[in-house]
C-alpha cells in the first residue's frame, strides 16, 4: 500500500497499468488497493498543483498566515473552536500548534482589506479567541515539496585573464 501511495503522491495521473508495472502487481490488485485507500479515507482527493505566480485567477489573491491564541472550551478542548474556524471559506489550512500560539491558519482574500475584515469581523469575534497575529505572504518559494521559482540562468559576466 505504501509503495502505491508514494507513487500517487509523486504523480496522481499514473495509470493503473503503470502502477502495476512499477509495483509488480496486477492492475486488478492495484485498483483494489486504491479503492480501499479511498474508502478508508487515506486518499481524500486528487488535485493539480498550480504555480500561483502563473495562474491569473489566483495570482492577485492575498495570502496570509494568522496565529491565534484561544481559550479552549471545557469538554471540547480546541476542537469546537477549530470546527468554527475551518468552516469559513477563506480558510485554506488550519493547524493546532505547540508554542506561543494555539492555531495557525492560512487564508486567502481578494485584497488586504478583505483579509483585515475577515480577521476583525469574523475571526476575532469568535468566542474563545483571545488574540490574533496576521502575517502576509509576500512570495512563495516552496510549498509541499514543490519549488515554485524557476532556475535562472547564471547572469555573472565571465572573466578572462
Amino acid at each position: 500500500m505504501e509503495e502505491i501511495l508514494d507513487l500517487l503522491r509523486q504523480n496522481a495521473r499514473l495509470s493503473l497499468s503503470d502502477i502495476a508495472a512499477m509495483t509488480k502487481k496486477t492492475e486488478a490488485q492495484v485498483a483494489e488497493i486504491i479503492k480501499k485507500l479511498e474508502d478508508d479515507g487515506v486518499i481524500l482527493k486528487y488535485a493539480a498543483i498550480v504555480n500561483p505566480e502563473k495562474d491569473s485567477a489566483i495570482k492577485d489573491k492575498v495570502c496570509a498566515e494568522i496565529q491565534i491564541q484561544v481559550q479552549p472550551q471545557r469538554e471540547h478542548g480546541f476542537d469546537a473552536i477549530a470546527d468554527r474556524i475551518y468552516r469559513f471559506p477563506q480558510v485554506k489550512s488550519l493547524y493546532l500548534m505547540s508554542g506561543g500560539y494555539d492555531f495557525k491558519i492560512i487564508i486567502e482574500g481578494d485584497s488586504l482589506k478583505d483579509v483585515a475584515l475577515f480577521v476583525s469581523e469574523k475571526l476575532s469575534t469568535l468566542e474563545g479567541v483571545r488574540s490574533t497575529k496576521t502575517n502576509f505572504v509576500l512570495k512563495t518559494y516552496k510549498e509541499n515539496d514543490i519549488v515554485y521559482v524557476e532556475d535562472e540562468a547564471d547572469r555573472r559576466e565571465g572573466v578572462q585573464a
